[in-house]
């Protein structure tokens, strides 16, 4: 039987918020239908938190990082680093567009 593995790629613009916590940490929410593919092609190898390992691009910015569920909303959230918002100027409220990669 042959491997059928293949990349899913997304381009999409969200929103970057602060999350409420202690940490500060900054995401994007993707869209509900870019996370439904997500999560039916990537299940089989989620982490104990749901969590996907990807490639994800602002700007000229590239890094690998994990995506995470959010119950309440079906959506996943991408954490984006102090160093993105750095090189890239971005602060909290601005819009940004986000190239995504996940391994399935």
């Amino acid at each position: 039987m042959q491997n059928l593995k293949h990349d899913l790629h997304f381009e999409f613009t969200a929103a970057l918020w602060l999350y409420s916590g202690k940490a500060a940490w900054h995401f994007v929410t993707l869209p509900l239908d870019a996370s439904v593919q997500i999560k039916f092609f990537t299940s089989a190898n989620n982490t104990a938190w749901g969590s996907v390992r990807v490639s994800a691009g602002i700007g000229q910015s590239q890094w690998n990082t994990s995506l995470f569920p959010d119950k309440k909303s079906g959506c996943y959230f991408l954490p984006i680093k102090a160093a993105v918002r750095k090189n890239e100027k971005l602060d909290t409220g601005d819009t940004v567009t986000v190239q995504l990669e996940a391994a399935v």
